[in-house]
């Protein structure tokens, strides 16, 4: 009898510790739920974050410069200076042709006589003028028609600008008036060119009709 209430015992005891879960689980559920607690935790502290970077953005995108305050004016263009040169003489066109002409008159009569001729040039000019072709044709025929001729052509120059630039501008003129009187029909060889530049004046004065006397160029011919 005893035997059988001691089973019956047991058997209960049995029942009633099947029916309740174990504590050590029970335990160990709970930490699971608190872990996950912890990691939502974060998740909700999220926007949080973000917005505590918006102001930073926000504050550094405040502090740059815009791109109309960082362009540099450029400075303005320096004005070229003016170099411009005063003439040399304020003597006009109009009366420097009055006074070559009259020198170019006064040289014809004096050369139909000496057998040679002169051509004459406006101020810093080494062209031979339409005005001297009648003289430099003459010249050149005479040279043409006589083979044992020889001519000189000196050129000359005004007392203006430097020795070296008139020597210069005078052996332009002569050369010019050889080439002349080649086209006019004297041979190349019979003509020898040479400059005085302004070493031989023909007249001395300081004035237009003076240095219009002086830009010449003087053809002499001989044997």
């Amino acid at each position: 009898m005893k035997k059988l209430i001691i089973s019956v015992l047991l058997l209960n005891l049995l029942a009633a510790c099947g029916s309740n879960p174990p504590k050590a689980e029970v335990a160990d559920a709970k930490p699971a739920q608190s872990e996950a607690t912890a990691v939502a935790a974060p998740a909700a502290n999220q926007p949080a974050t973000t917005s505590a970077v918006a102001p930073a953005a926000a504050a550094q995108a405040n502090a740059a410069p815009s791109p109309a305050s960082t362009v540099t004016k450029a400075a303005p263009a320096a004005e070229p200076e003016n170099t411009a040169v005063m003439p040399a003489t304020a003597t006009s066109a109009a009366q420097e042709a009055k006074y070559t002409k009259e020198a170019r008159t006064a040289s014809v009569a004096g050369d139909s006589a000496q057998g040679g001729g002169s051509v004459y040039f406006p101020f810093d000019v080494d062209a031979v003028q339409a005005e001297d072709m009648d003289t430099i044709l003459a010249q050149a025929k005479n040279l043409s028609a006589h083979a044992s001729l020889s001519a000189r052509v000196e050129g000359n120059a005004d007392e203006r600008g430097s020795s070296e630039y008139n020597l210069a501008l005078g052996q332009r003129r002569a050369n010019n008036t050889k080439k002349a009187l080649v086209l006019g029909g004297a041979r190349s060889d019979q003509i020898e060119t040479v400059s005085y530049g302004e070493e031989k004046p023909r007249a001395t004065g300081h004035d237009e009709a003076s240095w219009a006397q002086n830009r010449r160029a003087d053809i002499k011919v001989g044997e």
